[in-house]
């Protein structure tokens, strides 16, 4: 019998990304291309939901084109995609207008009034606190822009939209999978559906929100327009996919209670691995979102810049002031050996990532700040401070975690971006929060987390999870916490935290006044 193969596509913000792969979980071929992304006004971040389409299918077929296989070997194909913002279809599943991004702030007056009006019962049954999400974006169109949102049949992300197209799906089957709908606003997470409840009450007209879904759901099979536009089989098989950190986790190995998963990326995500739904009312700090694999949950929150705040960094102080000609990578080697240097906690110097905005708990007015600098300071300890705030802010966030759920056992954290190549930042944040940190072999795992789910919808796999884990393989030995190291991060712990109150202060006051 001939060899199987899965396609995963990552539909992201700023970039494309296809994978082949075989069903024993080869990396075959991969492709990625930019999505253009819009600006037409101050505030206004848009994207053309047919960049989505068309990029799919140019990576898709870039892929087939390098593997050089008979595409009647493909079983299935999976999309994730980036979770917060939506976009809209009319009765002919065609675009009503540009998809709303997740950067775009049109819709703050919307969250600030569902947050003071209905922020406790929507955090309580969406898990998830009202933030720039679908639900203050879907009232900003009702309130602003009526004609469309009276022709809008359904709300869609950019998974949904790619897979229907693909599919020649109708309006009324256009669909969503569970792991978003904690970004809805109008969900109730734990029934797996929509929530009336919030819908009547905030004004959401039901009939225009898709069919929840699981993610390995099939949608449809692989139109004759379809595999001529992406090069595939007619009649491939097409699964409903996931979210973007969903298919992370899952492409990690996430699969079991008390493990936590790091994205050391442009954005720095933190997120754990529960049995339990346990949604943070009181803070309204962590998001609780649904795993791939039923039962599970991954509570999660994120500094939106924080390994970008890195490259900040590194060329507007460190770089610039050398006239350094290294390749990047080798600049952070450098910066890394410099912050080495410097003691635990940079001599009580300490940093604020959020330098446009803290997200995890919304305080849009925030911006970056070092505090406790003297003349005894120089570079590495800026620079190390910078690697610490992360640290401590993934503290804060697994504090409110263990204060939900007090028996939690956390096992171990599965760091994977480019951050995940610093040693000394993988060891930092085992030092700070107490947990072994493992980088795995890997190097791409959001299209194989998609590619599994689209093995599960073709019935090549059976237990996702047992998959994930047998092929989530360590590039090397853990790097495991210093006890003494973790007694005195303690400390600089409380410090942070009570400084991040403090600045949330200073800045709303000045934004008052």
């Amino acid at each position: 019998m001939a060899k199987k193969y899965l396609i995963g596509v990552d539909l992201g913000t700023s970039a494309t990304k296809a994978a082949l792969y075989s069903e024993d979980g080869l990396l075959v071929a991969e492709s990625t291309t930019s999505v253009p992304i819009l600006y037409p006004a101050p505030g206004v971040v848009e994207q053309d939901s047919e960049d989505f389409y068309r990029t799919a299918a140019e990576t898709v077929k870039n892929c087939l084109r390098e593997s050089k296989l008979d595409v009647r070997q493909i079983a299935a194909v999976a999309f994730d995609s980036q979770m917060a913002g939506v976009g809209a279809i009319d009765e002919n599943f065609q675009p009503v207008s540009r998809f709303d991004s997740w950067l775009d702030m049109r819709c703050e007056p919307q969250i600030k009034y569902l947050e003071e009006n209905y922020g406790e019962m929507i955090t309580r049954l969406t898990g998830c606190p009202p933030t720039c999400d679908h639900g203050p974006k879907i009232l900003w169109w009702k309130a602003e822009r009526p004609d469309e949102y009276q022709r809008t049949r359904k709300f869609v992300m950019p998974g949904g939209y790619v897979a229907g197209r693909m599919a020649g799906l109708d309006a009324d089957q256009a669909f969503i999978d569970y792991t978003y709908i904690h970004f809805s606003g109008l969900s109730d997470a734990l029934g797996g559906a929509w929530s009336r409840e919030i819908c009547q009450a905030v004004g959401v007209d039901m009939e225009k929100l898709p069919d929840i879904v699981e993610p390995w759901h099939v949608v449809g099979e692989v139109t004759e327009e379809a595999a001529r536009d992406f090069g595939l089989a007619p009649g491939t098989v097409i699964a409903a996919g996931c979210g973007d950190t969903a298919a992370g986790a899952l492409g990690a190995g996430i699969v079991k209670p008390g493990m936590v998963f790091d994205t050391a990326g442009t954005a720095s995500v933190l997120a754990g691995c529960t049995d339990r739904y346990a949604p943070d009312v009181k803070n309204r700090a962590l998001l609780t979102m649904r795993s791939v694999i039923p039962g599970l949950w991954h509570p999660l929150a994120y500094i939106a810049g924080g390994g970008q705040a890195l490259d900040w960094f590194r060329d507007k102080f460190f770089n610039v002031l050398r006239g350094k000609k290294q390749p990047e990578e080798e600049l952070f080697g450098e910066l890394d050996r410099l912050a080495a240097a410097a003691p635990l906690g940079a001599e009580d110097l300490y940093f604020s990532p959020h330098l446009s905005g803290r997200i995890c708990p919304a305080a849009p007015e925030m911006r970056g700040a070092w505090v406790g600098f003297s003349f005894s300071h120089s570079q590495e300890h800026f620079y190390r401070a910078v690697l610490e705030s992360v640290a401590y802010e993934y503290a804060y966030y697994l504090k409110i975690l263990k204060e939900l759920i007090p028996d939690l056992n956390l096992t171990e954290a599965r760091v994977i971006g480019g951050g995940a190549r610093s040693d000394l930042w993988n060891q930092i944040k085992a030092d700070v929060l107490g947990i072994p940190y493992l980088r795995l072999a890997r190097s791409e795992f959001g299209t194989w987390g998609a590619a599994m789910i689209a093995g599960k919808a073709a019935g090549i796999y059976n237990d996702l999870a047992e998959v994930a884990l047998e092929h989530a393989s360590p590039a090397d030995s853990p790097l495991k916490p210093d006890p003494q190291n973790h007694a005195q991060y303690q400390t600089h712990i409380k410090r942070y935290i009570a400084l991040q109150d403090t600045l949330v202060g200073v800045f709303r006051n000045e934004l008052q006044s």
